[in-house]
């Protein structure tokens, strides 16, 4: 079931929502909980009934791990860290047979030239995303960072329909003690107002630009995996649509993510911050997926050792959380190679910050000049990786990087999308984004204290009769738009 779908729009959503606000007046959370679970997994299962028993076995398996390592806490440290091993492999275990069996298995037989046939397996539905948030769960109970947390809360925090599919990644401290607090029965007028204008924000994000800029992305990908010769400007055409598809895609996923729990009076972290605007590629990784960037640092980065064993192995720290930070993308070698650049990336990054600090370079970073060329230049980096990115084979992305650099014919302009692709970057670089609208009412668990922004050509949100009308008319524009239901692109991963 697709957030930007009719069944979810004007059914399914109306009546979570209205069972959600007829038990509010219950003086227990528990009747709540047990809604918003069973909401979440018909949500599931809806796709697949047939996964809702690996969702719930998974859910089970590592609450009772959990509860372990917070509860024995006296037994030997190595005991423990093997239960810890242990829960993780298990974790590990189903992504690598559910995700990655097929790809090793085709590897292995290119390799040694076996033949060995495995049944087609079909991905279970964001299985990634709620074994990462079960792996955050059970570090932190080892570290005995977490609570002895009671079993539905614990379920209802995997399951939340709201984030279950696509993220944000939500750790345990941030969802739970919302669950077992106040959360669910504060303000339900101001949840309201705030939830759905962020959903109303995704919702056009996702129907009024990404799926338009699909219809200039996908056509010169698809040739380019046909094998046909990609022309210099339908290079650039499907390259620049996609870097801006993929963006107002996920960002509008999560924005309709973080407003479909306020509805519900819980706050989920901010997940994009103008990641385009970025003026290093470390900035990006800040801005950009911000909760998958701090779980590879928290969970990969720093366990590797992060940069405490001298500059030489932070940089293969690096390297090895991008490479597998790629390769959890999805079992191809693009991703892998994707991974890899980002990789190199931010280890010239990290040289050239060094260089710079020793040099008078170091002084000039404060100038605009210097300033939009670091812009530039990381812009330009990160569209290069979303062509490994995208395409389907190695094949495909190297046919449309010689488009790029005009090693074929120049071809002819599409001006209509290159018109689209435009207005797209002119509210990616220029228009504030949610969290700087939304920020005197901080609709974040995130968020950083309440302040005025100033945002010259627009005001900051308020629950007022002027917002209500466009928010209004913005939600309309998008359901009338919305002919054909098309999958968010993170569904894939």
């Amino acid at each position: 079931m697709l957030f930007n779908s009719d069944i979810f729009l004007f059914v399914f959503l109306p009546i979570t929502f209205v069972g959600f606000l007829v038990l509010r007046k219950s003086n227990h959370t528990t009747p709540l909980i047990l809604w918003l679970i069973a909401a979440s997994l018909f949500f599931y299962s809806w796709w697949n009934p047939k996964y809702l028993l690996l969702i719930l076995s998974s859910i089970t398996v590592n609450y009772v791990i959990g509860r372990w390592l917070n509860t024995f806490i006296k037994y030997p440290t190595a005991y423990r860290r093997a239960v810890l091993i242990i829960g993780i492999a298990f974790n590990l275990s189903l992504i690598a047979y559910y995700k990655y069996a097929g790809f090793f298995i085709s590897n292995l037989n290119a390799i040694t030239r076996f033949d060995i046939q495995i049944e087609t397996i079909v991905l279970p539905l964001a299985i990634s995303f709620f074994t990462f948030q079960q792996i955050s769960y059970l570090v932190d109970s080892y570290k005995l960072e977490t609570r002895r947390y009671p079993f539905l809360p614990y379920c209802l925090y995997v399951t939340f329909f709201p984030q279950l599919i696509a993220g944000p990644i939500v750790y345990h401290k941030e969802a739970l003690p919302q669950f077992l607090g106040n959360a669910l029965k504060s303000n339900a007028f101001e949840n309201f107002a705030i939830g759905i204008s962020i959903f109303i924000i995704g919702l056009a994000k996702k129907i009024l630009i990404a799926d338009n800029l699909a219809l200039y992305a996908t056509p010169v990908f698809d040739s380019a995996q046909n094998g046909q010769t990609i022309s210099f400007f339908n290079a650039w055409t499907g390259t620049l649509a996609y870097t801006f598809q993929l963006y107002f895609d996920f960002s509008g996923y999560s924005d309709m993510a973080i407003g479909l729990a306020r509805l519900f009076g819980i706050k989920l972290p901010f997940n994009f911050n103008s990641p385009y605007k970025a003026l290093s590629i470390v900035d990006f990784w800040r801005r950009w997926h911000m909760t998958l960037s701090r779980f590879l640092r928290d969970y990969l980065y720093i366990p590797l050792g992060g940069n405490r064993h001298g500059p030489a192995r932070r940089l293969i720290n690096i390297m090895i959380t991008m490479l597998l930070g790629g390769l959890w993308h999805g079992a191809s070698w693009t991703f892998v190679i994707w991974g890899g650049l980002h990789g190199l990336y931010i280890t010239i990054n990290v040289l050239w910050r060094r260089f710079a600090m020793t040099t008078a370079l170091g002084n000039y970073e404060s100038l605009l000049f210097y300033k939009s060329l670091a812009a530039v230049i990381t812009f330009m980096a990160v569209v290069i990786s979303w062509v490994f990115f995208r395409a389907e084979s190695f094949d495909a992305a190297i046919s449309i990087i010689l488009g790029l650099i005009g090693q074929n014919h120049l071809g002819t302009p599409d001006l209509i999308g290159f018109s689209m692709i435009a207005c797209a970057a002119l509210i990616a670089f220029m228009a504030p984004n949610s969290q700087t609208w939304m920020n005197l009412q901080q609709p974040l668990s995130d968020a950083a204290p309440a302040q005025p922004v100033s945002m010259h050509f627009i005001k900051p949100w308020q629950a007022v009769r002027s917002y209500a009308v466009i928010f209004a008319s913005l939600g309309f524009a998008s359901i009338y738009m919305l002919r054909n239901t098309s999958e968010f692109l993170y569904f894939q991963f």
